[in-house]
């Protein structure tokens, strides 16, 4: 028996709209109320950073504790992730970056069975 099947029906979806609503308030506090406002300068420099700062905190975990390989480190997406980062460096282009880590990725995996 799973555990979404034990709970009332009336309760998950109670649940469900309450995160719906809170995710929209959340979401609505600095959007909805600022939105049609300029921003100072600082802030709109430093919202140019959020994907640099939140991409890094959604990838390292795919990379050090792989789901695939049951949270073990492994050889094959370290490459990948050190043969995007040269790429990027190097030609400054996002998409040769994703086939350089892809081809990595998939020829060390390839290579090691």
């Amino acid at each position: 028996m799973t555990a979404a099947a034990s709970i009332d029906q009336t309760k998950l979806w109670f649940i469900i709209a309450a995160v719906a609503i809170g995710t929209f308030l959340l979401r609505y506090s600095f959007l909805g109320m600022i939105g049609n406002r300029n921003l100072p300068p600082t802030v709109l420099r430093l919202l140019r950073y959020t994907a640099v700062g939140v991409l890094p905190g959604l990838i390292a975990p795919l990379v050090v504790w792989p789901q695939a390989t049951g949270g073990q480190p492994d050889p094959a997406r370290l490459l990948a992730t050190v043969a995007t980062i040269a790429v990027a460096m190097y030609t400054r282009s996002v998409i040769w970056s994703i086939v350089a880590g892809a081809a990595m990725l998939y020829s060390v995996l390839y290579i090691t069975g």
